[in-house]
């Protein structure tokens, strides 16, 4: 079977205009559950069972339950279990006319809050509590010190691990192929399935991923670069190319 170089590079182009769909999903997902990701973190830290507890096994299940099949029960088993529920109910709710790119925040936001929380719960034990409990002497109240003191610290320490689950969720958006979005895989199969040109569509897809991925690590180095510049209060000359190559 020959290389297809004209089909590659219009696949490589479709794919490319099919970004803003995997961006906008990275996107949506890991702000929707920053926050609360942030309390599941502080509520375990302070022991707040009634929060602690339930939050403790819905990171434990979310982290070992495969995306996919979260995917597959999401998008296929409870729209159809709750068009079930409106019918006897008799509630006129078209549950099969929800655009699928929900169903695909919804996943990803679950996922990423299991992991993202995870992430800020040990980067808020790496500050000591001595820092929290001066701030309260000094007149600062428990928000003021977490924005002031705390999270600045945390936030430098929790920047690769945010880069780390940023960059997994990048990738793991190609499984939304399979809820008929049309993100990057699912734009170059598209293509492919016309042809059965799929070793060209895997390779755009390949090329596409490295660079977005690429990208996200090299913007992550150059926050954690600014952050420690200002946490040192001096100037560091270092080149965030070598950085991320070595």
């Amino acid at each position: 079977m020959s290389f297809d170089t004209e089909f590659a590079v219009q696949t490589l182009i479709v794919s490319i205009k099919a970004v803003p769909v995997t961006l906008k999903i990275v996107t949506v997902s890991f702000l929707l559950a920053f926050i609360p990701a942030f309390g599941i973190a502080l509520a375990r830290i302070k022991k707040i069972m009634i929060i602690a507890i339930p939050a403790r096994f819905f990171v434990s299940a979310n982290r070992g339950f495969p995306i996919l099949l979260q995917i597959l029960i999401i998008y296929s088993f409870v729209p159809g279990l709750l068009n079930s529920l409106f019918v006897r109910l008799g509630l006129r709710i078209k549950i099969f006319d929800v655009n699928p790119i929900v169903y695909a925040y919804i996943v990803f936001t679950f996922h990423c809050m299991a992991s993202v929380s995870e992430i800020f719960r040990s980067s808020l034990l790496t500050v000591s509590e001595g820092q929290y409990e001066a701030s309260l002497c000094i007149g600062l109240s428990p928000i003021q010190a977490y924005r002031r003191i705390i999270l600045p610290q945390a936030l430098v320490s929790a920047l690769p691990n945010l880069c780390n689950t940023i960059v997994g969720l990048l990738k793991s958006t190609a499984l939304v192929y399979y809820m008929t979005i049309k993100d990057v895989t699912g734009a170059a199969m598209n293509q492919a399935s016309i042809g059965c040109n799929y070793i060209e569509a895997y390779l755009d897809v390949f090329l596409v991923y490295v660079v977005l991925c690429s990208g996200t690590q090299l913007l992550f180095s150059f926050f954690e670069n600014q952050m420690s510049v200002r946490r040192n209060g001096g100037i560091k000359i270092k080149s965030y190319f070598f950085k991320f190559v070595l």
